[in-house]
């Protein structure tokens, strides 16, 4: 064949930087763009004011800081809260701090955060990915590894996809922190293995430990990644490769440090407390939701079932609809496998870790919710990519079949199918979601009620059902403090002390009482619980006001008992 007519495959291969660079910031923009439109909406959902937004709220106005568990820290005349929940440390409190610092407190101000941390998952997943090829390619220099073909690919394929761009709108909700925390512990330990350059492996020791302050679930990559990387270290030393980097007393003893270092909160925290113990213990057998752990395998096929909604995106009915990508999880399925035909060496690793991800996904202290899988995802995506980018010429098989002008019109193709349905999902997913408000847990209706709390003088409004405290504490600004008392003990039937502390509430005729509207219970029983009170003790209940979503459906009520 004459040059002329020759497919351009050196030119593919040593594609410009500056190309890579500019498919690299055309994904963030559209990422950027998808996720910041409408930002106020759907409404905020309680994770997200309790799990930053009311401490940062807090420590800005000079409000004394409700810490959970009453756990804290006394540190430049504050109280600094260690933990927001028994398995979810207070990271997103302290960075939410400049955001509403800056912006003032409010919604969209608190989801900047969670754009940002997006960003930072997606250009975590590109380094991550670009250090596994670069360790497939032994003649590349050790310094850090050039962007890739399947790092782009893989930020490609998130950067419009529903549940990744809805996911990190609301990321405090799923705690998406712990994406790029994780990417930043697989991508330095991965340099490390390259280069042995100390620095590396102490931010990737650094960054595991971040990770689980950040939310315990980040075990299921962390744990899994640390037995992987060290075991291919461990067997690279035992084989005599040179190329294995020595790893001496002071690197260890360094890596130890910078793992434990973020730790330290949830260790006072547990000498505090012991809640995560707790949580943890108390939970191995049965979930505080009742799911059963002790036969793991029953789990299976609900999770798998999730791993696909995950990938087509049909799981965000709380924004008003149900859409989605359905090509996605059979190019994914068709990616993998070129991927292991072409080259199994390099979808071995990642596809270790994905498994023995999921395998710790089949157990919960809590629920088996699909929100888990948004750590999950962006790994999905990075196996996926790996696969697809073995047909780009330069990182498939050296000969045969595809020509590598035929591999970059399938890449292309694939690319363009999974991009498009993406799009399409998550802008009918807007259009939904400016009419719906959200719905449920995610409505709009929240900032109604706390509004009407705020301006009616109504500070300390007895909460009887889960849901309404966290959120109306943060759009009030501390305002508003809602008093709980429906008790966590159980979520199916009201604890024996429930009827006390009603108790103390009734006889007070200025007391006005937050219940969720009929069928909307989260915390069962206690609605009935409160009127047989009520009206055993002589006294009259009347509904003074109901909170909708923007379809009628009633979701909030405020109740007076009088004499």
């Amino acid at each position: 064949m004459a040059p002329s007519q020759a497919p351009s495959t050196e030119i593919v291969e040593r594609l410009d930087r500056r190309w890579r660079v500019l498919w690299l910031a055309a994904a963030l923009a559209l990422f950027a763009l998808l996720a910041l439109y409408q930002l106020g909406l759907p409404g905020l959902h309680y994770d997200e004011a309790k799990e930053a937004g009311v401490n940062a709220m807090e420590l800005l106005t000079g409000a004394p800081v409700s810490a959970f568990r009453g756990a804290s820290v006394h540190l430049f005349g504050r109280d600094l809260p260690l933990m927001v929940q028994d398995y979810i440390g207070a990271l997103n409190v302290y960075l939410a701090l400049p955001f509403l610092g800056l912006t003032g407190i409010g919604v969209p101000n608190l989801r900047l955060l969670s754009i940002l941390t997006g960003l930072a998952a997606l250009l975590g997943l590109e380094r991550a990915l670009s250090a596994w090829v670069a360790m497939h390619r032994p003649n590349l220099p050790a310094r850090a590894a050039p962007i890739s073909v399947a790092g782009l690919i893989g930020v490609t394929l998130l950067a419009a996809s529903p549940s990744f761009v809805f996911w990190s709108r609301q990321g405090i909700f799923v705690t998406n922190l712990t994406q790029p925390l994780v990417f930043v512990a697989i991508w330095q330990g991965l340099e490390w293995l390259r280069s042995g350059r100390t620095r590396t492996l102490w931010i990737s020791a650094l960054a595991g430990g971040l990770a689980l302050y950040a939310k315990l679930l980040a075990v299921w990559i962390v744990g899994p990644f640390a037995l992987l990387a060290g075991g291919w270290w461990l067997w690279r030393r035992w084989r005599g490769d040179e190329t294995a980097p020595r790893l001496t007393l002071f690197q260890a003893a360094g890596m130890v440090v910078a793992f434990l270092l973020p730790l330290t909160p949830l260790l006072l925290f547990n000498l505090q407390t012991g809640g995560s113990l707790a949580a943890v213990g108390g939970n191995l057998g049965q979930s505080y939701y009742g799911v059963q752990n002790r036969d793991l395998l029953q789990h299976i096929p609900l999770r798998a079932q999730q791993i696909v909604q995950v990938l087509r995106g049909d799981h965000l009915w709380y924004l008003g609809g149900v859409y989605g990508n359905p090509l996605a999880p059979w190019l994914a399925l068709t990616a993998v496998a070129v991927g292991l035909i072409r080259r199994w060496r390099l979808m071995l690793g990642p596809l270790l870790l994905t498994g023995a991800a999921f395998a710790f996904s089949l157990f919960t202290i809590s629920d088996l919710f699909i929100t888990h899988y948004a750590l999950l995802q962006p790994l999905l995506a990075g196996v996926v990519a790996l696969g697809l980018a073995t047909l780009w010429p330069g990182a498939g098989a050296a000969q045969g079949w595809p020509s590598p002008r035929a591999g970059m019109a399938l890449v292309a193709v694939a690319l363009l199918l999974w991009l498009g349905l993406d799009l399409a999902a998550t802008a009918r997913y807007h259009v939904a979601l400016r009419e719906s408000g959200g719905l449920a847990d995610h409505s709009d209706a929240s900032y109604h009620l706390a509004y009407y709390l705020e301006y009616n003088g109504l500070g300390a409004p007895i909460a009887l059902d889960w849901g309404m405290d966290a959120p109306v504490r943060y759009l009030s600004r501390g305002r508003v403090q809602p008093i709980e008392i429906f008790g966590y003990d159980s979520p199916q039937a009201p604890d024996p002390d429930f009827q006390a502390r009603l108790d103390i509430f009734l006889p007070n005729p200025d007391n006005v009482y937050l219940l969720r509207a009929p069928g909307q219970a989260v915390f069962a029983g206690r609605r009935e619980a409160f009127m047989a009170a009520a009206t055993a003790s002589g006294r009259a209940p009347r509904l003074e006001a109901t909170f909708t979503q923007r379809d009628g459906t009633p979701l909030f009520e405020i109740w007076r008992v009088d004499p």
